[in-house]
């Protein structure tokens, strides 16, 4: 067997039995070294360990994992979605459209759906519940919707992508991710607003309007964090690592000050619980800095993207073939994973067809969204079942509906690359042709 082969081989095997997706990665990459490289070459594990992570852009992902925790554990949803039922007021269907909202306007703080799905999640589901939504179908609703925060501006997929693939503009790749975003979410709220006023849920005459005014009050703090964030990185006041220091900084003072919800053990705990999650994040793409380096010194990821060429010449067919992959790996991996794995056989395929890497990316993410509620594994789904108290199984057909509905948008997205492209070439972002 070549190394290519077993380099593969054996990284799928430990997946398959199980093992961690970050010690795959590295058993994979060493397996191909020993395989196919002289054995002096496994000196080189240290060293790219470590400059897997000793990236600056990559300080944003721990700062931002912790954003989105301060802001979860502030109260901040619940202020939010007072402020969108005073703007909707009571109607058919008019939670599903706070619902979906709300996990917008989250997205925009912490980047991560499973946070803003435990989110808004503990603030919805009960009052879903109370207006007569059955709880499979509330808790689809806002696992999908939480999943547009891989899309909105400040994404850790996004921040990823811009440190794998070479020369992306991360302020481009934001600015591209909006639009996408938003029309995802919308693309959510046709189904949810047909079947809420087909079987009549939520009667007008028993739900209460919050008043504007002091709803509006209460949600400013939270209104300003994009604006702070976009805002700043649109002005060139600070760059995407920093905007990610003065997010935290904004969400201490919003917890602390203002909604006076957080304290100082608090903030110590939500600092731990952040330092757990991002040392999985960095050990994860420590270990995927030997598989890659492994694979390239081979030749592994090209080989692979020329087996995928000789399947057709057509660039349709291959972007068609490559969104069905991504989406079968979403199914199973997380985000990360899934850009750290695939990104350097398709990176080939990219620059072969001249592909857009600021639409692409997008396309990517998109995809990865659309897995991220999608069993088996569905992350986010499984957050909203464990709080509505629900069996993930119960949620399949109505899971179904969304991802439907959200692959229309990714394929809207798809054929007419101006959603993704043309606000950040308004802002005088390069990005390419297109």
């Amino acid at each position: 067997m070549s190394p290519d082969l077993l380099m593969v081989a054996s990284f799928l095997l430990a997946l398959i039995m199980g093992v961690p997706v970050a010690i795959a990665l590295g058993v994979g990459g060493v397996v191909g070294i020993v395989a196919g490289l002289p054995p002096a070459m496994l000196g080189t594990f240290g060293t790219n360990t470590y400059n897997s992570v000793a990236k600056y852009p990559l300080i944003a992902i721990p700062l931002f994992i912790l954003t989105g925790l301060i802001f979860e554990r502030a109260g901040v949803a619940a202020s939010l979605v007072r402020f969108a039922q005073a703007i909707i007021g009571p109607r058919h269907g008019g939670l599903t459209v706070v619902a979906v909202l709300v996990c917008l306007i989250m997205g925009g703080m912490s980047g991560s759906g499973p946070a803003d799905a435990a989110a808004v999640a503990m603030v919805m589901l009960p009052s879903m519940k109370k207006a007569g939504y059955p709880q499979p179908f509330s808790a689809s609703l806002i696992a999908a919707s939480s999943s547009t925060a891989i899309l909105i501006p400040p994404s850790i997929a996004l921040i990823l992508y811009s440190i794998v693939v070479p020369g992306v503009d991360l302020r481009a790749l934001f600015a591209a991710g909006l639009f996408p975003g938003i029309l995802a979410g919308v693309s959510l709220l046709a189904p949810a607003l047909y079947f809420s006023r087909k079987y009549r849920w939520e009667d007008p005459e028993t739900v209460e309007r919050p008043p504007f005014w002091p709803s509006f009050k209460a949600a400013l703090p939270a209104l300003f964090a994009p604006v702070i964030i976009l805002g700043g990185l649109r002005s060139g006041l600070f760059t995407p690592t920093e905007a990610a220091v003065v997010a935290v900084t904004y969400g201490v003072l919003v917890g602390c000050l203002l909604y006076r919800n957080l304290g100082l053990r608090d903030l110590w705990n939500l600092m731990t619980e952040a330092a757990v999650t991002s040392g999985v994040v960095m050990f994860i793409i420590a270990l995927a800095g030997i598989f890659a380096w492994a694979g390239t010194t081979l030749g592994t990821f090209q080989h692979l993207a020329d087996a995928l060429l000789s399947l057709s010449e057509n660039g349709w067919v291959l972007l068609g073939l490559v969104m069905i992959l991504v989406l079968i790996a979403g199914m199973l991996l997380d985000a990360i994973s899934i850009y750290l794995i695939l990104i350097p056989i398709v990176l080939p395929l990219m620059n072969h067809f001249g592909w857009n890497p600021i639409w692409f990316g997008i396309l990517l993410a998109m995809n990865i969204a659309i897995g991220q509620f999608t069993p088996p594994v569905a992350v986010n789904l499984m957050v909203t079942t464990r709080i509505a108290n629900i069996r993930l199984e119960h949620t399949i057909g109505w899971s179904l509906v969304f991802i439907v509905a959200m692959a229309s948008s990714l394929l809207l997205v798809m054929l007419m690359p101006g959603i993704a492209l043309w606000l950040p070439e308004k802002l005088g972002y390069v990005v390419g042709a297109w």
